[in-house]
């Protein structure tokens, strides 16, 4: 699934709030009823929780995830949530100064091995095999590896326009969900119709202006076998809003 959207209308908030709120559910789930209500009927939580940045590291992650989460829901749920920090490999063939992204400087034998790490889309290839499986995992985000085009030899669009492919096809395979981040203002407009077309959903945020306010919003724009659904129901956006319990999409608020 792709989340994608401009700064600041929820795309990324979306994402960091699904694996928080799933992790409490696993975690705690009495806590998780408190905040949250009881689950659907048929709804099932995943085996585990994986969270994956490519140049964010783990303690920037409950940092911000502590702006917006109330301190008893991030207490429970951090724990059911596996944080895989990419940044090493993504910044080392950067101008970024190793002491930016690294917690520890480099040996005379790392030094001389620095252009012979494997490339950063096969490090992303060995978390999401070993991880993938029968479970929740949120990649944070594409517009990282756009941003890095041109400056890594080994990647091309055509590269992420493959991960996505390859992702649905494979997803189907593990039972699992995947959910990629992507601000469309980083991309083309045809570069982000092959994103969504290559993805089995896409969720859509974008800022909404009505009068003197601004309204963050999320459009279903394309979901496999449940579109035709919320068509049915003539649902075109859902209202969305920032609460002490993370990202909230509205369920009665519908914009027809």
């Amino acid at each position: 699934m792709l989340a994608s959207g401009e700064a600041g209308a929820g795309a990324r908030e979306f994402c960091q709030t699904s694996p928080i709120v799933t992790g409490l559910a696993k975690h705690d789930p009495e806590l998780f009823d408190l905040y949250y209500g009881d689950l659907p009927a048929n709804a099932a939580l995943p085996e585990e929780v994986h969270y994956i940045s490519f140049t964010a590291g783990e303690q920037q992650f409950r940092d911000e995830a502590a702006q917006a989460f109330d301190e008893e829901v991030l207490g429970g749920a951090l724990p059911a949530v596996e944080y895989h920090d990419l940044s090493t490999s993504y910044f080392h063939v950067s101008p970024v100064p190793r002491s930016w992204y690294a917690e520890r400087a480099p040996s005379i034998k790392e030094m001389r091995t620095r252009n012979e790490r494997d490339d950063l889309m096969s490090v992303l290839g060995d978390i999401l095999n070993e991880n993938a499986a029968g479970n929740l995992v949120v990649i944070d985000s594409l517009s990282d590896l756009v941003g890095a085009i041109g400056e890594r030899a080994e990647l091309e669009w055509a590269d992420i326009a493959y991960l996505i492919q390859g992702l649905t096809k494979a997803a189907s395979a593990w039972d699992c969900l995947i959910v990629a981040h992507v601000n469309f203002q980083t991309i083309t407009d045809t570069q982000h119709g092959q994103l969504v077309d290559a993805a089995t959903g896409t969720l859509q945020f974008e800022w909404e202006s009505g009068g003197s306010t601004r309204a963050r919003t999320m459009v279903v724009k394309q979901f496999r076998g449940v579109l035709s659904q919320l068509e049915d129901e003539n649902i075109v956006r859902f209202e969305t809003e920032f609460t002490d319990a993370g990202f909230d999409i509205s369920d009665v608020r519908k914009i027809r």
